[in-house]
């Protein structure tokens, strides 16, 4: 690899990944070459697209896409140990849904920086239940793009599909994702532990919190302590 610039913290950060065209053209080799870096030992990175690609040229086509099961994530607890429950609602398009999450009520709070935000989603997490639009079967992806697209990535994956007609949700075949001020997603680890790639079209920023692998269990053996200590 010749034209990668790296950015990486103390032991474990999440390493910053920002390929040229021609690093970007071929997404295995790119891979093994995230992990020859270390970057998996923090159980995420960051990549940054090279300038000028995009995965589609308009998002003015999705307004009417529909959102079967969009849910309310009801959060109950306190001191940093909280339950959330999912309530299924009726379906509702990207409009809908997008109109919806500009409510006074679901629009991000007024910040400085990141950290005053970060309190805020932690202090008001038990209010206002926010709508999250998950496991919409679907990729936004224009069939014609070559480099890194969700929906053909040119892994092993692509072999069940393929030779067995195989088709597993989010696993084999891309979805996708709505939310919105406060929507939030479980700790987990991904079917099989196999990677997990998601991409941000448009919107706020991301945010995620990852332990590294290595630490996985330490993280199960606190959760199981807590909620017993809970129950």
């Amino acid at each position: 690899m010749t034209t990668d610039t790296l950015a990486q913290t103390a032991d474990f950060g999440v390493t910053t990944f920002t390929p040229c065209k021609a690093d970007f053209k071929d997404f295995v080799r790119y891979v093994a070459f995230m992990e020859s870096q270390g970057a998996h030992r923090a159980g995420m990175a960051k990549i940054i697209p090279p300038k000028g690609w995009r995965p589609t040229n308009t998002y003015d086509d999705i307004n009417d896409l529909l959102i079967p099961a969009p849910v309310q994530q009801v959060v109950t607890g306190q001191s940093g140990l909280f339950t959330q429950y999912n309530i299924q609602k009726k379906p509702m398009t990207v409009f809908e849904f997008q109109k919806t999450s500009n409510l006074d009520k679901f629009c991000s709070p007024r910040n400085v920086d990141f950290d005053e935000l970060e309190r805020k989603f932690w202090k008001n997490l038990t209010f206002n239940p926010p709508l999250y639009g998950a496991d919409v079967s679907g990729t936004l992806f224009d069939s014609d793009v070559s480099e890194w697209n969700m929906a053909h990535l040119n892994t092993i994956l692509d072999t069940l599909d393929n030779e067995s007609g195989m088709k597993i949700k989010g696993v084999t075949s891309p979805c996708l994702h709505f939310g919105m001020w406060k929507s939030a997603f479980a700790w987990h680890t991904e079917d099989m532990n196999l990677y997990s790639i998601s991409y941000l079209h448009y919107g706020e920023p991301k945010s995620w919190y990852v332990v590294p692998p290595e630490h996985g269990r330490r993280l199960e053996r606190l959760a199981k302590g807590m909620m017993g200590k809970s129950a």
